[in-house]
């Protein structure tokens, strides 16, 4: 890079218009132009990894990109950086802490607004804050318990009042914690995609509805029972959120057919894993209870036939049931084939009790006792009629379950976060145990679960044994961050 026309350094952090010149050959002929550059100079600590930072601005054409990136190759010192690598080494250097880096890493690959808002909330260190925090009480808590340990004999009344005290910190923390493991998983989905199955029997209109919600034919569409076999999925954006909408083969009575019946077990398996449930029944034969209990129980009965009892009971076990409180995930009842009805005209929110708003007719509109009419909607995916009402009450009711809106942000994010805060609250809960002995309680145990539940949360932010999880973390970084 050619200097300024006093041959002075650019000044920090500003940004200078320069000409960049290939090195000299091995025969000492200087190369020539590349491009001009805008560049920017970051001197240490001052900049993104807490090294020397050069920043080079140029023209975005491949022969330019590739004709600098050749030229810093012939540079001695300098190589092409591994994925991740400036982040890692922001890490190394306490530039960022760990929670703060897959903040970062959240950020670069987030495809929705709920994500974005998420990721630059842990990025900008709120995970770190409340999780320090925490240690911190922890770590009051320890130096008084192992103070208690070698000065206790010497003064009871004082040994007492300070466990009590040490108890008092652990409590509150442990239910602090426990509220975070009782969240719904909202970060995870917010990272992850909320999954929605659509469930029902054959021939109800599953697969036209993944297609209308998709807008494009993603799954085949036939009269014929057992068209879908496996699993079709697509992404949305709903509540701005990421939505993983899965169509699964029809409960049915019988079928000789092993791919089906495969078909149907992985049905019931999506339906256990899923956090909203759209049953899709015909609106000409709204299902009663013995009818979908039927349903669901032949579609087992086809699974078990398939040579896997026990996984179909799991599943019907874990929510394959539609019905008030009959599975942990949200049930949403969709009538569709409104077309059919005699009465196409008479749609209303399903909100609105029948025969309350002065129409007679009202009262015959077709229902399933099986929910509460807030969550049935009654629509024609060949029509289009009543679609979008639907599509607005779900995509409200996913914002609202796991959307931040003005609650305190998750803290749990991944998978890892939470198996840490569920040991840390295991330790707490051991160290209460322990200090619920009284006199005789063992103090040098009840100190090291605290000292264990410390370390699980500076495992989760990086300040403890965590150098097996780095490779796995900076290596999903794009090149060059």
């Amino acid at each position: 890079m050619a200097p300024g026309r006093n041959g002075e350094t650019p000044e920090p952090r500003k940004a200078v218009l320069r000409k960049l010149w290939a090195p000299e050959d091995d025969e000492g002929k200087r190369g020539g132009l590349i491009d001009e550059v805008l560049a920017l100079w970051f001197p240490a600590p001052n900049s993104f990894t807490g090294e020397d930072t050069v920043e080079l601005h140029t023209h975005g054409s491949r022969a330019v990109v590739a004709a600098t990136l050749e030229a810093l190759g012939r540079l001695e010192g300098l190589r092409m950086a591994e994925p991740g690598e400036f982040t890692r080494q922001a890490f190394a250097n306490g530039r960022m802490e760990l929670t703060q880096v897959e903040g970062l890493a959240d950020l670069i690959n987030a495809d929705t607004e709920e994500q974005r808002k998420q990721a630059l909330r842990n990025m900008g260190g709120a995970q770190r804050s409340k999780l320090e925090g925490w240690r911190q009480e922890l770590l009051s808590a320890l130096a008084h318990t192992e103070a208690l340990i070698d000065f206790g004999e010497d003064a009871d009344d004082v040994t007492a009042d300070a466990l009590r005290g040490a108890v008092t910190k652990v409590r509150v923390l442990r239910r602090e914690v426990e509220n975070q493991l009782s969240d719904g998983g909202r970060g995870e989905v917010v990272r992850e995609g909320v999954r929605v199955a659509i469930l029902g029997p054959p021939n109800a209109g599953k697969s036209s509805l993944l297609n209308m919600l998709a807008q494009r034919p993603a799954a085949i569409v036939s009269p014929i029972a057992g068209t879908t076999r496996d699993v079709v999925q697509v992404t949305l954006q709903l509540g701005g959120l990421p939505v993983l909408l899965s169509d699964t083969a029809g409960l049915r009575e019988s079928t000789d057919d092993p791919i089906e019946q495969q078909g149907i077990l992985r049905t019931l398996g999506e339906a256990r894993r899923a956090q909203v449930q759209l049953w899709v029944y015909d609106a000409t034969d709204p299902p009663t209870r013995a009818a979908q209990l039927d349903t669901v129980a032949l579609g087992a009965g086809a699974a078990r036939s398939a040579g896997v009892d026990g996984a179909a009971d799991e599943a019907l076990g874990e929510g394959a049931v539609l019905g008030e409180d009959a599975s942990s995930a949200v049930q949403l009842l969709v009538l569709n084939k409104l077309d059919l009805l005699h009465s196409p005209g008479l749609l209303h929110s399903p909100a609105e009790p029948t025969g309350t708003s002065g129409s007679a007719e009202m009262g015959a509109f077709p229902w399933s006792p099986l929910l509460a009419r807030e969550r049935q909607y009654h629509l024609s995916c060949t029509t289009g009629e009543g679609v979008q009402p639907f599509l607005d009450a779900l995509s409200q009711m996913i914002a609202s379950k796991y959307g931040a809106s003005d609650r305190e942000a998750a803290l749990i994010t991944r998978a890892r976060h939470r198996e840490h805060l569920r040991r840390c609250a295991d330790a707490l809960e051991a160290f209460e145990q322990y200090a619920g002995l009284g006199d005789s309680a063992p103090l040098d145990l009840a100190a090291e679960e605290i000292r264990i539940a410390a370390n699980e949360l500076g495992k989760i932010t990086g300040r403890i044994d965590v150098e097996e999880l780095l490779d796995v973390i900076f290596r999903d970084f794009c090149i060059g961050k």
